[in-house]
């Protein structure tokens, strides 16, 4: 995330633009014997420090911290300049600072925004490359594909699981040839980030269901008990998952395809924020593009980012969307 006033970024903070300093100020609970300040809560702002003024009722005008005793810029107490006997009473500090350069976010001249390029290149789908035509027979797991092939590699993860891991994060297919009935089937796996989660799809006989979340690492696909099926083979959809969260269209500012200047076609979809389900939609977003890829057509998507996602008070919620399931 960016750190920095130079790494701009959308959403409220304070702005010091043309000033050299700013202001630290903090309010605490304290009471002084002699000269010795005991903080017992830091009600609000910033750290206590070295240098700080301190006012408040029965407090000598010019006194200020000298050094820590116990309190490092919490409670504990502290060393002041001038002896005085005060009950607890609030108090406070504060402190005229030279902003540093470059400035903290919060002090630096902010918020202007920032933009995430999405650059990829997706393989053409491919229906059976996670798992081949098989015709499981009761409610179970199907079989893995344990061979590489277009767009899927098996491989072993850090933590030891097998998985099939496509070439970028896509919504799995399902394929039930004709002759059988519904039955849910359970994917299992990991996003491009390494967090575990899982989706429901349910099959319909003599034709292809995709799914709506965007997997990158498939750990396993489990029939459920009900209905009963002739072949099934999964693989890959053109359905592609945007890496950043997107929670309205307006932040998509230009999608390039395939060479060309003007905004492609292709349906995008924006992320489904409620709490994350088997029947939910993709925590980030997805993309469909107008024509199917093929391992040459370039994909490069500018997507505005807000402070939620990139500012200094951003979140992994803002960024990367609803815990996933």
């Amino acid at each position: 995330m960016p750190q920095f006033s130079d790494d701009l970024f959308l959403g409220g903070s304070q702005t010091f633009m043309g000033y050299a300093k700013t202001q630290n100020v903090a309010v605490v609970t304290a009471s002084q014997a002699t000269t010795v300040l005991t903080v017992t809560a830091l009600l609000n702002g910033v750290p206590l420090q070295v240098g700080m003024m301190i006012g408040g009722s029965g407090v000598t005008a010019g006194t200020y911290i000298t050094s820590f005793g116990t309190g490092t810029g919490g409670t504990g107490t502290y060393n002041v300049n001038n002896s005085v006997t005060v009950s607890s009473t609030t108090i406070v500090a504060g402190v005229e600072d030279n902003l540093p350069d470059p400035s903290l976010m919060p002090l630096g001249v902010g918020p202007l925004g920032r933009l995430y390029i999405w650059d990829t290149v997706p393989v053409v789908l491919n229906g059976a490359n996670i798992c081949a035509s098989q015709t499981p027979a009761t409610a179970g797991a199907l079989t893995l594909l344990t061979t590489s092939t277009l767009g899927g590699r098996y491989v072993q993860r850090a933590d030891s699981t097998n998985v099939v891991q496509l070439d970028v994060p896509r919504a799995v297919s399902i394929f039930l040839t004709a002759g059988g009935t519904a039955r849910t089937y359970t994917v299992a796996g990991f996003d491009i980030y390494g967090t575990a989660m899982s989706e429901n799809i349910l099959t319909v006989a003599n034709a292809t269901t995709s799914g709506k979340k965007a997997f990158f690492q498939i750990a396993s696909v489990t029939g459920l008990v009900g209905g009963s099926t002739t072949a099934v083979t999964v693989g890959t959809t053109d359905i592609l998952g945007i890496p950043i969260r997107i929670t309205d269209l307006g932040y998509i500012q230009h999608i390039g395809y395939n060479n060309t200047l003007a905004d492609a076609a292709g349906t995008p979809l924006v992320a489904d924020q409620a709490t994350a389900t088997t029947t939910t939609g993709d925590v980030r977003g997805t993309y469909l593009p107008a024509s199917a890829t093929d391992g040459i057509k370039r994909l490069v998507m500018s997507i505005a980012v807000p402070a939620i996602a990139c500012g200094p008070n951003a979140t992994r919620l803002g960024a990367l969307g609803v815990t996933q399931a």
